[in-house]
């Protein structure tokens, strides 16, 4: 078992019992008696459901490869926003990104594919039909 495994077992423990603590001590303070046990049971499985679905969504993401970087968008193809005269805007999986036109200057709305990088800014070429790694 993983550490975060163990932890997550522990934590739904304790809000559990928090929850029983709050139904059994904390509405007979607030003048609420007559609480079903089925309902605090139906509660604390909604709870326990809750928690164990949070925990399987957070650990796919979790293991999921992060796609980040300029080194990672080589091959990318995306739209240019503003003109590429040599310096521009490009947007990428939805981002936009500072670009260089590697050649001649591209107009607006063409599609672009990311062929390096420089500093901070990609340096793209127009998109042709041999570069196929995503879609912009």
């Amino acid at each position: 078992m993983t550490a975060r495994l163990i932890f997550a077992i522990f934590s739904i423990l304790l809000e559990e019992a928090a929850l029983v603590v709050i139904v059994l001590w904390g509405l007979p303070e607030l003048g609420i008696h007559n609480f079903p046990l089925a309902g605090l049971i139906a509660l604390m499985a909604a709870w326990g459901a809750y928690s164990v679905i949070s925990y399987r969504i957070g650990s796919r993401a979790l293991r999921k490869k992060v796609v980040a970087g300029l080194p990672a968008m080589v091959g990318t193809k995306g739209k240019v926003v503003s003109p590429l005269a040599p310096k521009g805007v490009v947007r990428i999986k939805g981002e936009l990104w500072g670009a260089t036109s590697s050649g001649a200057n591209i107009d607006a709305g063409e599609e672009v594919v990311v062929v390096g990088q420089d500093g901070l800014r990609l340096v793209v070429d127009k998109h042709s039909s041999s570069n196929s790694k995503g879609t912009g």
